[in-house]
């Protein structure tokens, strides 16, 4: 999808939005909330800091769109917050809950890095080695990753259950972030099943797709925006025709990413997904339409240690199968549509160029 011609480019050349001082104050909410935790767990020693020390750079970095998306769902409905220090919060909230995600992600994936450095359980196994300690380094690191992950995803809670909100104007965004962490739990666990039973048709894909990830990334994050600035239902309904295609186009990127994407971009091994053996859109369209020799190598490379020839291999099947056009063909579509429920979504009128920019930016990236 040229630019040229792209809905989506056209609107956002119209924005005065820098969302460089977002992300900083996103980040500045963070270090904050991680501060007062740092100060409640001291009693318990060295170790402790080095909970929080991972933690920090579990929240560190990323484009921020789970917050952005949350912001502009708000002045969506509300174009001046009331509170825009408890509104900053509640965004930074999402970022908390994606860094949980990440977190349990890289270990039941068994990823080595993640952003350029070390995955949380790697680091800790790494820990672990390095000091002599008894028993299982991997163990040790996998213990971590899932105590880390699950303080996480509880502060996550908290940081948005006491962002600033009042009782009655935060309900709504409980309930919400409440239904998101089911779905984004619940989509995972489809996700591993998929991954061992070794199949998964386009159709599976897809609803792994959308509940590991397309709702919580922007669908849900706009939703509990617009929730704390008091919209109604018919509302939300107007988001969630933008969001829930924008959602999937985004996470349809990032699988394209994960096969064809630049590691000094991506901070992620070259075709880390078919390392992993992700059984996403990309690969189940590969499988259904490559010759029948490509399709066995394909599906039998996926899960398995791949040298850098045979990752060139697997990505010359994917293409030459039409897969990969396939997928972008279908990241303009979910894209156009979402950008026309946007234009006639009752928002307001800056919020609409600006989420239509937030579209762009996450459907057109290359990280």
């Amino acid at each position: 999808m040229s630019s040229a011609h792209c809905p989506l480019t056209r609107l956002a050349d119209v924005t005065t939005w820098d969302p460089a001082p977002f992300r900083d104050q996103v980040q500045q909410v963070l270090d904050a909330f991680l501060d007062e935790r740092e100060a409640e767990l001291a009693p318990l020693g060295p170790d402790a800091g080095r909970l929080i020390a991972e933690a920090r750079t579990s929240v560190s970095g990323g484009k921020r769109f789970r917050a952005a998306f949350c912001h502009w769902g708000h002045r969506a409905i509300r174009p001046e917050p009331t509170d825009p220090a408890a509104l900053a919060r509640a965004c930074a909230s999402l970022e908390m809950l994606h860094a949980s995600a990440l977190v349990h992600d890289d270990y039941m994936d068994a990823s080595d890095t993640r952003r350029g450095r070390p995955a949380t359980h790697r680091a800790f196994g790494a820990e672990h080695r390095a000091a002599g300690w008894r028993g299982d380094p991997e163990q040790y690191g996998a213990a971590a990753a899932i105590l880390l992950g699950d303080l996480l995803l509880g502060w996550a809670g908290d940081l948005l259950r006491h962002s600033g909100f009042g009782a009655d104007e935060v309900a709504p965004g409980l309930d919400l972030f409440e239904r998101c962490r089911t779905e984004v739990i619940g989509g995972q666990f489809l996700d591993v099943s998929v991954q061992a039973r070794g199949h998964a048709d386009v159709d599976t894909a897809m609803t792994v797709l959308r509940y590991k990830s397309a709702k919580y990334s922007i669908e849900r994050p706009l939703h509990i925006g617009a929730a704390l600035a008091g919209a109604d239902q018919a509302r939300i309904e107007h988001l969630s025709r933008f969001g829930l295609p924008l959602g999937e186009a985004f996470q349809l990127r990032d699988d394209l990413l994960g096969v064809f994407g630049d590691p000094a971009e991506t901070g992620k091994p070259a075709g880390d997904d078919l390392v992993e053996g992700k059984r996403t859109v990309l690969v189940a369209l590969a499988l259904d339409s490559a010759p029948r020799a490509d399709a066995e190598r394909l599906d039998n490379a996926l899960g398995t240690p791949l040298r850098d020839a045979d990752v060139d291999e697997l990505r010359a099947i994917i293409d030459s199968s039409g897969a990969r056009a396939q997928v972008e063909e279908v990241i303009a579509s979910l894209a156009e549509r979402a950008v026309e429920a946007l234009r006639a979504a009752d928002v307001d009128g800056e919020a609409r160029v600006v989420l239509t920019e937030l579209a762009a930016a996450a459907t057109q990236r290359t990280v």
